[in-house]
Formats: structure tokens, sequence, C-alpha cells
């Protein structure tokens, strides 16, 4: 691939923006400058770097984002900053054939939720994640106003119902985790779900962190606010995840 395009595929900018960069010598592969925007190479295992910030090559960006408090997962936050901005530009800028740029969140975090949130610019693999079908379990670590008691476990495993569903929804598995804590994964997604479960089962939710999601736990060297590319094993075991439990719900 012309090293242009190269550029351009990673979100640095137009195609006219990208040859420009290689032909002011501000590119390197393997060290050295490429001033030919022509130039080919093997995008396998490429890595370059541009204005001196080294860059891999990734036909498809897959993210992990330990998320902090006091951020909105969206392109146009209302009240706090977006979790965008925590992300280097080019991964904001990547070209998609979907009418919004860049990586997209998969699911969302309500502002004050922390924890693991993947980003992708496959609209696959957007899908694979997102579908009910799939129920790919969501581990919540939560802390709660009251103290924990057997029964509101019990009633959580079994099913609760909530103001917008007759349905009752239930929890894949739920354990006290600490006197006023609860550690509960869920399959399927509803808004603000974690929330209003705790709640209909007479307790209210003070804290709460996405830990995991199918195998995929936060690294514990990945602090708040940072990112890090998801490796191809990663993104396999994700795409295969399914729980083994009966549908529940999920997402914040």
């Amino acid at each position: 691939m012309r090293i242009d395009e190269v550029l351009y595929t990673q979100g640095f900018g137009t195609r006219r923006i990208c040859a420009g960069l290689v032909q002011q010598g501000l590119v390197k592969v393997e060290g050295q400058v490429v001033q030919d925007p022509s130039t080919e190479f093997e995008t396998a295992g490429l890595r370059f770097t541009v204005q001196g910030v080294e860059w891999p090559y990734h036909a498809k960006a897959y993210l992990m984002l330990n998320k902090p408090a006091g951020t909105e997962c969206s392109q146009k936050p209302s009240t706090y900053p977006s979790i965008y901005t925590l992300l280097p530009a080019p991964l904001r800028t990547r070209p998609n054939k979907a009418s919004v740029q860049g990586v997209q969140a998969i699911g969302r975090l309500d502002q004050d939720t922390t924890g693991l949130l993947l980003l992708t610019d496959d609209g696959q693999f957007i899908h694979r994640m997102a579908s009910p079908r799939h129920h790919v379990p969501k581990v919540y670590e939560v802390v709660v106003k009251h103290p924990v008691d057997a029964r509101q476990v019990a009633r959580l495993l079994e099913g609760v119902v909530l103001e917008d569903d007759p349905k009752p929804v239930r929890a894949a598995a739920c354990e006290q985790s600490g006197p006023s804590a609860l550690r509960l994964t869920l399959t399927e997604g509803k808004y603000h779900q974690v929330k209003r479960m705790v709640a209909a089962v007479g307790n209210r939710v003070e804290a709460l962190h996405r830990s995991r999601i199918g195998e995929l736990e936060i690294p514990p060297d990945l602090a708040p606010g940072q990112w890090r590319w998801l490796d191809e094993e990663q993104v396999e075991a994700l795409r295969t995840a399914r729980s083994g439990q009966p549908p529940g719900s999920v997402d914040r």
C-alpha cells in the first residue's frame, strides 16, 4: 500500500494532507524518512512514525478504554467531557463508510460509571457485541447504599420487573462481594439497567464499575482514562464470547 494511503486509512487526514506529511519529511518507516507519497509498503506488522510519534498499522481498530467517572460516551456531550477526547486524533478521524468517522464505543456507560469500554470502527464487531442474541456477559462491581442481604441477591437472580418491561429481567450471576457490595453479571442491555434492578430490590447504587466483558478484564496497569489496542487473540475471544447462563440483562 502507498504510504500516503496508509496514513489516510489510519486517520491522519485527507489524502492531500497525508501526501503533504510525507513530502515534508515528517514520516519515517523503520527509522528512515520517506518523502515519496507513492512508496509502497507491506501493511502486515507495519509501524511508522508521524512527526515523531510511532503508530502501528491496523486495518480495523479495536481498543479497550478504562473509562473514568465524569465523562460521557457521546461525540456531542451535554455536560461532561467526551470519552473521545481521551483518544489520539487519528483514532477519532479514521475514515469510515458510516456517517460518523473514527472509532465508536460499543454501548454506553453513564457519566458516573467507570470501567471497561470497548471501541472500534468495525461495524460487524459492534453488532456482534451489542446484539442481545449473543448474551455476551458483562461483570459489574456495584457499591450500594444499604447492606446487602440474601433476599436481594435471590431476587436479582430470580428476576425483577422494571417499569418499561413487563417481562422480568434477571442477572446471569450475582454474589455479595462485601457488606454493601455486589458482583453482578448481566448479558443484555437496557437503559440504566443495573441501577434500576438494584432499586427494584430495595437498594440504591452508590458506585458502579464494569470490570469485565466476556473474558476480557481491565489490566491492572491500565489507569482510568488510559486506552490500549486489543490484540488478535483478545478480539477473537470477544467474537466468540457467549454466556452459558439464561438470558439476563445488561449495560449500565
